[in-house]
């Protein structure tokens, strides 16, 4: 860990990254990627020290409030968030604000921030994202192996939906040969169902791979996998997108029950809620 001061946390589409690097250890991790330059060692997370006061006063040149995003480069819930309190930090000022929240983890220690999240969604909209991939969870340790397990990410699902905040689930990457399998696919979906969830985002049944997240993730694959990488190369070689292949049919299988359970499936539609900011009209008391 180290820190390092930063000018500006928004970027111009309001997205926010906390943190730089991750140590969750997905093997298919695409922020890895050459093309985001990142200068230290990916397990050597680089904490935005100054994030909560620059924020604030960024939140302050807008003309009005609008949707905030976090999680989509870095997890803002990595272990280290429990000791810094960085995002939970953050939460407070996006609330305080009236601002509208995006938020994308894998860990169900956002759990930790319930009464935040719960409190910008009162003002405001505030969705929960959760990625999950592999319902197998002897599977999930393997290729996640750093990440609350898929049974509690959908409990936690069920949490929010108890308590009323919109959820949609990043159903990606889908990995040929390991995860690509109707059982693998019903059983993520089922859950869904059951929580609820207002959207899934799928964008293919495969995965793609960048320079540097495609050296990390062939390694992975012959330290865990024995085999597997002569399986792909035979299959994809250096292609940016690898795709399962049953992906028709599976694809099928995923708008059907989508379709069938009112969830939106079109990623622009889904992207058009996560920007989209509401905010609720104040009740007035006896004594406004």
């Amino acid at each position: 860990m180290h820190f390092a001061e930063y000018k500006t946390i928004l970027s111009p589409k309001n997205g926010m990254n906390l943190y730089r690097g991750c140590t969750h250890g997905c093997i298919y991790c695409d922020a890895r990627s050459a093309c985001y330059q990142m200068k230290h060692d990916f397990e050597d997370i680089e904490v935005k020290a100054n994030a909560a006061a620059v924020l604030e006063a960024q939140l302050l040149r807008k003309r009005g409030p609008c949707m905030i995003g976090t999680g989509a480069m870095c997890d803002p819930y990595i272990p280290l968030e429990e000791e810094l309190r960085l995002t939970r930090q953050c939460l407070e000022i996006i609330g305080r604000h009236g601002f509208g929240l995006a938020v994308q983890t894998k860990s169900v220690r956002i759990l930790r921030d319930l009464d935040l999240l719960k409190n910008i969604h009162e003002k405001s909209k505030c969705v929960v994202q959760m990625t999950l991939t592999t319902f197998d969870e002897n599977l999930c340790r393997i290729v996640e192996p750093r990440v609350s397990a898929t049974a509690q990410r959908l409990a936690a699902l069920e949490t929010f939906r108890d308590a009323g905040i919109p959820t949609v689930v990043w159903l990606c990457p889908i990995l040929p040969f390991l995860n690509d399998t109707e059982e693998n696919l019903r059983g993520i979906l089922d859950g869904c169902v059951r929580a609820k969830v207002k959207g899934i985002l799928c964008f293919s049944m495969g995965v793609t791979l960048r320079e540097g997240s495609r050296e990390y993730f062939y390694r992975n694959l012959d330290e865990r996998f024995p085999g597997m990488k002569e399986r792909y190369l035979c299959a994809f070689g250096n292609a940016y997108e690898c795709l399962s292949p049953g992906h028709a049919r599976l694809r099928e299988i995923f708008r059907d029950v989508c379709r069938r359970h009112g969830m939106m499936y079109r990623p622009d539609e889904v992207f058009a809620y996560l920007r989209r900011f509401e905010q609720k009209e104040r009740q007035l008391s006896l004594f406004d």
